[in-house]
């Protein structure tokens, strides 16, 4: 069964690349004690992640920031070093955390795993955004159609943090 708002993350490592090499950050370690916007993709560099859903966490991370969220984490069935790839070249500020979850541990821990073998994917993750505080899912936006990003974009993360809408500038 999928997690649901009220529901507490399992504990679950996370692989990160640091100055040192290959590390891991518990769901405690990236959650605990703090609000947190965590965006789940099926893979880094891949069209629709990378062209239509980091993008909008990328250009409003201030706003979503400014809401009172302690950080913005994006995660995807990939290895640390892929996502690290990936954040190099769609996040160069560093805003966002990019949290690898290369044998789809979490994703299937939290029921939002997805089975992209017929496409040559293997486990993936399905796409979604989620609010979650001091470990707790507060909101939880899933996508229903593969490849579309609406309730799981930035703007509506933004929506259900309470901000007003971002100002799309004019031609």
């Amino acid at each position: 069964m999928a997690i649901q708002p009220g529901d507490r993350l399992p504990q679950v490592d996370f692989f990160v690349t640091t100055p040192d090499g290959l590390d891991t950050r518990s769901t405690a370690d990236v959650f605990g004690g703090r609000r947190v916007v965590l965006v789940g993709v099926p893979g880094a560099f891949t069209p629709t992640c990378d062209r239509n859903h980091l993008p909008g966490f990328v250009e409003h991370a201030d706003a979503i920031l400014a809401t009172g969220v302690d950080a913005i984490a994006v995660t995807a069935v990939n290895d640390a070093f892929v996502l690290k790839a990936w954040a190099a070249k769609a996040d160069p500020d560093g805003r966002i955390s990019f949290l690898g979850d290369g044998n789809g541990t979490f994703a299937r821990a939290i029921g939002l795993e997805a089975d992209g073998s017929a496409r040559g994917f293997g486990t993936r993750s399905q796409r979604y955004a989620m609010i979650v505080e001091d470990g707790v899912v507060t909101s939880l936006s899933l996508e229903e159609v593969r490849g579309a990003v609406g309730v799981s974009g930035a703007e509506a993360v933004l929506a259900a943090l309470g901000a007003p809408a971002p100002r799309v500038p004019t031609p």
